[in-house]
């Protein structure tokens, strides 16, 4: 019994010691040295501060929120991410130069890390922020605009990420058979149809009739999938609707 009371006492208090110091997410995270560390990332940092966590070779660096959090728990701090953040953007220190350069017209635009192939889904590590001379008219202002969708085209190292460059994955391949059905007021079919493009879900593709070979345009609804009828028309002025608020 003393033994398991001395247990329970070091128990009590040994907690304390291992909860984690509470920190937030700076607003704006500046590197200075190409090392970047938790008291760059965090306010209350404290002893941790110098803490590396990763190096910054180009403009900025993003960062996964979550290798962020873990690096953070193994150096006793604690950080909540109540922001519900993926990604952490820390951008270099600006110098008096480089201040000078962006009056010459440079700006602050997300350029690709590395060359992309077609139909690359584009990841976080793939986006950098870097300086040039204008923005592309649809260059996104957030990385998460750009992340989990599909390169159009081979996109090259170094350019300004744009808007055209990317679009919504394609769940179905030009010459797929897919099932394409159509339900309303309690009427459902489904047959089998040959997709003659590729598309993304929401978007319009031409499809031939297996049987009858009578070709018809249907709303992609999933991989594999395709609806015409009142569903498909719901489905295309949603993806209109959501464009129209970007």
């Amino acid at each position: 019994m003393k033994l398991f009371a001395s247990l329970a006492a070091l128990l009590a208090i040994a907690t304390p010691a291992l909860a984690g110091v509470p920190v937030t997410v700076k607003a704006d995270i500046v590197d200075a040295d190409g090392v970047v560390t938790l008291g760059e990332i965090f306010s209350g940092a404290g002893a941790a501060g110098p803490t590396p966590v990763a190096s910054r070779a180009q403009a900025s660096v993003m960062l996964n929120a979550q290798a962020v959090r873990i690096a953070a728990a193994r150096a006793g701090l604690d950080w909540a991410n109540a922001e519900g953040l993926r990604t952490i953007v820390v951008r270099g220190e600006t110098t008096a130069a480089a201040g000078a350069t962006a009056a010459r017209g440079n700006v602050d635009v997300l350029t690709w890390a590395r060359s992309i192939q077609a139909g690359e889904m584009i990841q976080p590590a793939d986006m950098v922020w870097g300086k040039a001379a204008a923005a592309p008219a649809d260059a996104p202002n957030d990385p998460e605009a750009v992340i989990g969708l599909a390169a159009r085209r081979p996109l090259r190292a170094g350019a300004a990420v744009a808007g055209r460059d990317v679009s919504a994955p394609q769940v179905v391949q030009a010459n797929e058979v897919v099932t394409l059905t159509y339900d309303n007021g309690g009427v459902s079919l489904a047959l089998q149809a040959k997709a003659l493009s590729g598309g993304a879900v929401g978007e319009t593709i031409n499809v031939q009739n297996v049987t009858s070979k009578k070709t018809v345009q249907a709303v992609v609804t999933g991989p594999g999938q395709a609806a015409v009828g009142p569903q498909a028309e719901q489905l295309k002025l949603n993806r209109s609707t959501r464009y129209a608020l970007r």
